[in-house]
C-alpha cells in the first residue's frame, strides 16, 4: 500500500478544526455496483490518506447510504447493500450522490413521487449533488437539472436530450455545472469523486487518492467517454488486429502503404474501407490515437515534450503541437498546466 511519509509540515494542517463533510449514497434495487462502491471508496481512501498524516480516521468525510427504507437492497452484481438511514432520517447533508441503476430501478425512481419531491428538497439545501448514469434521468424528472449543463451514459442521451430545458454534453465523462455533477456512470463516477476531494483539498490530495487506487490516469471532466481506439474497435471487426498493432506500435512510422501492406490490401482499397468502416480516414484515425496517447504521457512528471513526441510517434514537438491543436484546440503546454 502506497503511504505517505511526511517529514515536513503537512499541508492540510487545520483540518481538526473543519467539519466533516456528509457525502450521502442514494441505492435502489437494481442499482449499478460502481455507481456506488467507485465513490465510496474516493472519498473513504481519503480518510485513510489523511490517517497516514496523522490526523485519524474518517476526519474528512462521513460517508452513509441512504433508502427508501432501511431493509437491504440488491444491487447489480447480486450483493446487498444495508442502507444506514431512510430518506426522512437523513440530516444535513454535504454532497448528495445519485447512482445509475437497471432500467426497472430508474422507473421506480422517476415514478416514486415522494422521493422526487424528498430529491427537490434536498438538492436546494445541499452544497452539492452528484448523479451517474441513469440517474441522471431521475434528477431530470424532479427538475433538479433545469437551466443546467449535464451528461449521461451515451445510451440515455436520447432521452436527456427529451428536456428541453437542460443542455446535454453527449462527449464528456463528467461535467460540472455550478453545483450539480454528472457523469456517464461506471467508472467515471470515481472521476466524478475525485474532482470532488479536489475541489475539497486539492489536487495533491486527489492525485493521492488516485494512485492509492492504482488508478492509470485520474481523468478530468472534458476528457471524452470513449477512446478513439475503443469507439473503432466497437464499429467493426475487419480491422481489429490492426487497430490493436497500431495501437501499440504508435512510435513506428505508420505511413498509410505500410499499413496497407499489413493488411493485405492495396493503398487505394485500404483507404477507402478504413475510411467507410471506421468513419475517418487512416491519417486522422492515426494523429487522434496519438494525441490521445500523448495526453496521458504529458501529466506524467518528469517526461519532457521531446520525449512524449516521440513515444507517440510524432517526428518533432512542432508536428505534436499541431495536432494537439487541431484535436484539443490548446497546445500540449497548455494541457499539461490545465490538468497536472
Amino acid at each position: 500500500m502506497f503511504k505517505v511519509k511526511c517529514s515536513t509540515p503537512s499541508p492540510y494542517l487545520g483540518l481538526k478544526e473543519r467539519n466533516k463533510r456528509t457525502v450521502s449514497i442514494v441505492i435502489c434495487s437494481g442499482a449499478q455496483c460502481l455507481d456506488i462502491a467507485g465513490p465510496a471508496e474516493v472519498f473513504s481512501f481519503a480518510n485513510k490518506q489523511m490517517a497516514d498524516f496523522g490526523y485519524g480516521e474518517n476526519q474528512l468525510y462521513n460517508i452513509e447510504f441512504l433508502a427508501a427504507s432501511k431493509e437491504p437492497k440488491e444491487i447489480s452484481t447480486g450483493l446487498k447493500v444495508h442502507p444506514d438511514k431512510s430518506f426522512e432520517e437523513a440530516g444535513s447533508i454535504h454532497t448528495l450522490l445519485v447512482g445509475g441503476g437497471t432500467a426497472k430501478s430508474c422507473l421506480d425512481l422517476t415514478n416514486d413521487s415522494q422521493f422526487l419531491e424528498w430529491l427537490k428538497v434536498k438538492a436546494k439545501e445541499v452544497e452539492r449533488i452528484g448523479v451517474s448514469g441513469s440517474g441522471t434521468l431521475v434528477l431530470a424528472k424532479a427538475g433538479v437539472l433545469s437551466g443546467h449543463r449535464a451528461t449521461t451514459h451515451e445510451k440515455y442521451i436520447g432521452d436527456l436530450k427529451k428536456y428541453k430545458d437542460i443542455e446535454v454534453d453527449d462527449k464528456a465523462i463528467f461535467v460540472r455545472d455550478k453545483k450539480i455533477y454528472s457523469s456517464v456512470g461506471r467508472s467515471a463516477g470515481i472521476d466524478l469523486a475525485l474532482a470532488m476531494v479536489e475541489e475539497d483539498f486539492g489536487r495533491k490530495l486527489a492525485l493521492l487518492v488516485a494512485r492509492e487506487m492504482i488508478l492509470y490516469l485520474k481523468r478530468d471532466g472534458d476528457q471524452s467517454q470513449y477512446s478513439s481506439y475503443l469507439q473503432a474497435q466497437l464499429k467493426n471487426n475487419r480491422f481489429s488486429p490492426l487497430l490493436e498493432w497500431i495501437n501499440l506500435n504508435l512510435e513506428q512510422s505508420l505511413s498509410v502503404d505500410f499499413l496497407a501492406k499489413k493488411q493485405a490490401m492495396s493503398p487505394r482499397n485500404f483507404s477507402r474501407c478504413f475510411t467507410s468502416e471506421i468513419g475517418v480516414t487512416p491519417a486522422r484515425y492515426l494523429e487522434q490515437v496519438r494525441v490521445e496517447k500523448a495526453c496521458q504521457l504529458i501529466l506524467e512528471a518528469g517526461i519532457s515534450q521531446d520525449v512524449v513526441a516521440t513515444q507517440c510517434g510524432f517526428s518533432s514537438q512542432e508536428q505534436m503541437r499541431r495536432a494537439f491543436l487541431r484535436q484539443k484546440g490548446i497546445l500540449p503546454s497548455k494541457y499539461r498546466k490545465q490538468f497536472a
